[in-house]
């Protein structure tokens, strides 16, 4: 089998779905879905492999394409509040307060499930991890398919995730029936997952919201759990994406500190070892010289983007990361940006790619 590649031309036009080969190709994607099939399509973070969320062979087919152990839960994608209210029961006070402020949006909520969700989607557990894609393709071939689409990353597991099509195809040609190919991702990095049934609220992923923006609708502290969560036994994951080793290259990441200095002894080092070393690099790093930029530009350079701009560093993370890949690097190194925005996110993915455990 192979997989089937429907193009959506939408070039930033409000009338894309105008188009009669656009309606045609969503409505194979929907059938596709409706039928039990597995279909990547694009949202505003990475692309996601989907699947209907409340047939539990559909779901199955998800974890066999990607090879993901079935206790890491899955999260659903709804267009509307009828579709949330079929996978969901009681909403709170300040979950409906977070869905007004931010979805369409990343942000991933963790509600109590209806009776419809299958344990496959939620590894078992009484939460389910829902959100509402603010991408117009995704939001109409949920609306097409009329059911609630599981969709995790469209890659293997555990390894880098896809901001285009391509890069799904690269990962899963020939394992899932079809990609909706609408052109790269805007953020770059998965949601942020909340729950907000907690006192306080705990962040279990970091992701596009950040932090400071739940706060200042919440009007209280939120958490941040990742640490504890990533350290819990296996069969307990209440959140994708928490594990230690997650969204990694074949190439082993080294990281350093966001300055031009670090970056280039990294680079040296790699090189005087006779690896082959990647760097991820940025313009406007602190420290930043003519010999010192000699240096890292020895190294095979992914020219990341401006290091003041977080957002363009997330949006091209995942792209860097496999081109430094598909070159043959042995390492690639990548500065640590700070700050408590979505350079958060950024920071998590890194140390995730870069966890070794005890695979030396």
């Amino acid at each position: 089998m192979r997989t089937k590649c429907l193009g959506i031309e939408i070039d930033g036009s409000e009338h894309w779905l105008e188009t009669a080969e656009n309606r045609a190709r969503l409505d194979e994607a929907a059938s596709l879905l409706r039928a039990g099939g597995t279909v990547a399509l694009p949202t505003e973070t990475v692309y996601g492999l989907g699947a209907n969320a409340l047939d539990a062979e559909a779901v199955a087919k998800i974890f066999i394409a990607k090879e993901r152990p079935r206790w890491d839960p899955l999260i659903v994608h709804v267009c509307d509040r009828e579709m949330l209210e079929r996978v969901v029961g009681e909403i709170s006070s300040p979950a409906e307060r977070l869905m007004a402020a931010f979805w369409p949006g990343p942000l991933t909520l963790l509600l109590p499930r209806s009776a419809q969700v299958s344990d496959a989607v939620t590894a078992g557990r009484p939460l389910v991890a829902v959100r509402m894609p603010a991408h117009p393709v995704a939001l109409e071939l949920i609306r097409r398919a009329g059911v609630p689409v599981a969709a995790p990353s469209a890659n293997r597991f555990g390894y880098t995730s896809p901001t285009t099509a391509q890069h799904v195809l690269d990962d899963l040609d020939g394992r899932i029936d079809a990609v909706l190919d609408a052109g790269p991702t805007q953020c770059g990095v998965e949601s942020t997952v909340l729950d907000p049934n907690q006192r306080p609220m705990v962040i279990y992923r970091p992701g596009a919201i950040a932090c400071g923006q739940i706060e200042a609708v919440a009007g209280e502290t939120v958490l941040w759990e990742t640490e504890k969560i990533a350290t819990e036994p296996r069969e307990a994951m209440i959140s994708p994406g928490v594990g230690l080793r997650h969204y990694a290259p074949r190439a082993r990441v080294c990281l350093v500190d966001g300055n031009a200095s670090a970056l280039a002894l990294a680079v040296d080092s790699g090189r005087s070892a006779g690896r082959k070393t990647g760097v991820m690099a940025a313009h406007g790093l602190a420290g930043e010289t003519p010999a010192l930029r000699a240096r890292i530009d020895a190294g095979e350079v992914f020219l990341w983007g401006d290091w003041n701009k977080p957002a363009m560093l997330a949006e091209r993370l995942y792209a860097g990361l496999r081109e430094l890949d598909s070159r043959g690097c042995a390492v690639i190194v990548c500065p640590l940006p700070t700050g408590d925005g979505i350079e958060a996110a950024i920071r998590d993915r890194l140390y995730k790619a870069a966890f070794r455990g005890d695979t030396e």
